[in-house]
């Protein structure tokens, strides 16, 4: 160390440069803009939990930004209403939607796989096809599904909402993408010649390499049959199959009379919670997969 060096100079240097002071700066704004996304997208959800502590009369006189002290009066009055079987509702929608996710995610990997990994000579074409297909939207092909489903007695039935989920072009194009970044074709040809078939080295060897993109699709999949309303209403008519949006549209329908719109917002706040867990427990994998893949690289 330079004992002899100029106090004003080491004073000059340890001044934040102009560089330094744009770059806070920028950070700053950055925190800010951040803070404000944050702020709009958790707006709705405190409008929910607000008004699910507010009566039917004070949501109809002004709006409130403030909690009431109703929250359990409201829970009770939709728990305990005849018209509407709440628990029996929620027991179907996380039935359907556990099985959609499960079927969707693993069948798609498979297929995935399937297109990734083996060359063959209509490789392309089949590719493309799926592709087209995820293209045609549900509705266009709503009519002549009912009148599959009716031929083949599953009216009233589950099975018209989760068999199809064995099929899904959107999870199946996601999966390859990740398949062609993340999986060394190395690595199923070494497990071949050790003696490994195909059905093992994909649930043994891809399927754990592929873990954050099946918790994403996961995920995905999950909510988007959990808020499924289109092929529900039109399958199911039995009133203790009747899933959770089936309900809360129901209950949104009723008479101007008897139409009550604190339940309809403690519906969905219940509604959201098995949302809120499925992502909290998939979310960990993601997480876990990321860090593990950072510290190894």
């Amino acid at each position: 160390m330079n004992f002899f060096a100029n106090p004003r100079k080491i004073r000059k240097t340890a001044r934040p440069t102009s560089d330094s002071i744009k770059l806070n700066l920028l950070r700053a704004l950055a925190y800010v803009f951040l803070v404000l996304i944050a702020m709009f997208c958790l707006f709705p959800f405190l409008i929910l939990i607000t008004n699910s502590t507010r009566l039917h009369s004070e949501l109809l006189s002004k709006f409130y930004l403030v909690p009431g002290g109703h929250f359990f009066q409201n829970l009770n009055n939709v728990l305990f209403d005849a018209n509407i079987p709440l628990i029996k509702g929620l027991c179907n929608s996380v039935f359907i939607a556990t099985l959609t996710a499960v079927l969707s995610t693993y069948f798609s990997s498979m297929t995935a796989f399937g297109i990734f990994m083996y060359d063959f000579k209509w490789r392309n074409f089949a590719f493309s096809f799926i592709m087209f297909i995820l293209m045609v939207p549900t509705q266009v092909s709503a009519l002549g599904f009912l009148r599959l489903v009716d031929k083949m007695k599953m009216m009233n039935t589950y099975w018209p909402l989760i068999l199809p989920s064995i099929a899904a072009p959107a999870v199946f194009f996601y999966m390859k993408q990740y398949m062609d970044s993340v999986v060394p074709k190395e690595m199923v040809e070494a497990a071949r010649v050790d003696g490994s078939n195909e059905f093992m080295t994909f649930n043994r060897i891809v399927l754990p390499v592929i873990k954050p993109a099946l918790a994403v699709q996961g995920i995905f999949s999950f909510v988007t049959s959990w808020n499924n309303y289109f092929i529900p209403v039109l399958v199911i008519n039995s009133k203790n199959k009747k899933t959770i949006p089936i309900l809360i549209a129901e209950l949104r329908s009723a008479d101007y009379m008897k139409f009550d719109l604190a339940k309809v917002y403690i519906m969905i706040f219940i509604a959201i919670i098995p949302l809120i867990i499925v992502y909290l427990f998939l979310s960990r994998f993601i997480i876990e997969n990321l860090t593990l893949g950072s510290v190894k690289g």
